[in-house]
């Protein structure tokens, strides 16, 4: 009787088997240019653009000022999204009405990129919209820095149709519960807060304390790594330029700028064993960073409208084998402030030598 049981069975896996559906494989289609090849051919018309974005805007693929403003932008155009108070998301209308939302508080400093990115826009005669070349620039441009992700980029979007409302952005002087309740009105949870704050581990800011622009807010500006959420824990102990600006706290290196907001989310309960969890897994940093931005980017666009072109964007190269996570020199583990109460800290060694001053990121 068994043996019949074992035989119906195998009949019904056969029969189960003959009537599902075939596999659907991406299958790529080659590009015009006879060198590329993506999974949808409307995503051919990328390849030359993409060129042109590191030749032209990143000085020949280089981690830089520009990548940093660029992965900035895309922020600052899809955050202009709420539910009650309206906005596109990221709809390229920071571009499109530069007049109107580059002279918000928040946006102080970006009219830079925005104009680099509008120039350059006119001068290659960009076809696609402007909210999609900002999210493009974003993608491409973090593909430089060694050890980030490869950021999904979905082509489509249409014009902007009006201007993102005032009071969207979130301030490095705005309070914890101020800036999660302004994410959460976006649709997005605290974890993916802290993972878009990744984006700070190749950033430096120009006007927190404008009489030292391009000061970083980590030691390694030039990598997407964890040392971001690192130096942001360690005790702060002085300011790097002057001490009366709003949004900014003592860092622990001359050189490296802190937020108030960075400093408040690395000590939060609600976000600090989230913070701490990136200190020593670069696997799930970069994963957490590319899913956050993929939402980001999609904030105000209905995806079924949109086209997945995300094999456009290059794939940055490793960490290098001398990177890892590691304190500052002349710092200890008594330096760490930790704040998350369900796991220690990891145990990290510093750097050797005395403390030296962090580099400003040197303007293009």
């Amino acid at each position: 009787m068994a043996y019949y049981k074992g035989i119906a069975a195998a009949g019904l896996a056969l029969a189960i088997i003959a009537h599902a559906k075939p596999l659907t494989l991406n299958r790529r289609v080659a590009c015009p240019d006879g060198v590329n090849s993506a999974t949808n051919e409307a995503c051919c018309q990328l390849f030359p653009l993409v060129e042109l974005l590191q030749s032209d805007l990143f000085d020949g693929g280089e981690c830089g000022e520009e990548v940093h403003e660029s992965l900035r932008l895309t922020f600052h155009d899809a955050i202009g999204f709420s539910p009650t108070k309206g906005g596109g998301g990221a709809d390229g209308s920071i571009i499109a009405f530069s007049d109107v939302e580059t002279a918000f508080a928040a946006n102080d400093g970006i009219e830079d990129i925005v104009d680099a990115q509008t120039q350059f826009i006119a001068a290659n005669n960009v076809t696609i919209s402007p909210g999609d070349f900002i999210q493009l620039a974003g993608a491409v441009g973090v593909s430089n820095c060694p050890g980030a992700p490869q950021v999904p980029f979905f082509m489509g979007r249409p014009a902007p149709k009006a201007a993102s409302p005032d009071g969207l952005i979130p301030e490095p002087f705005d309070s914890v519960d101020t800036i999660l309740a302004r994410f959460s009105d976006a649709g997005f949870s605290a974890a993916e807060v802290i993972a878009l704050l990744a984006s700070h581990s190749v950033a430096a800011a120009d006007t927190v304390d404008p009489t030292i622009p391009g000061t970083p807010f980590d030691s390694t500006p030039d990598l997407f790594d964890s040392q971001f959420f690192i130096e942001v824990q360690l005790k702060g102990t002085l300011f790097p330029g002057t001490s009366d600006n709003e949004g900014e706290v003592e860092s622990p290196a001359l050189g490296e700028i802190r937020l108030q907001s960075d400093a408040d989310l690395a000590r939060d309960s609600r976000t600090a064993c989230e913070w701490q969890s990136f200190v020593d897994d670069q696997a799930k940093l970069k994963s957490a960073f590319a899913d956050a931005m993929k939402k980001m980017s999609l904030l105000g666009q209905n995806v079924d409208d949109l086209v997945d072109c995300s094999d456009v964007i290059p794939q940055a190269v490793d960490l290098p084998a001398s990177a890892g996570p590691h304190l500052l020199p002349s710092l200890t583990m008594d330096d760490i402030e930790a704040a998350c109460d369900d796991t220690p800290f990891p145990s990290l060694t510093a750097l050797p030598g005395p403390a030296t001053s962090i580099s400003p990121v040197p303007a293009s």
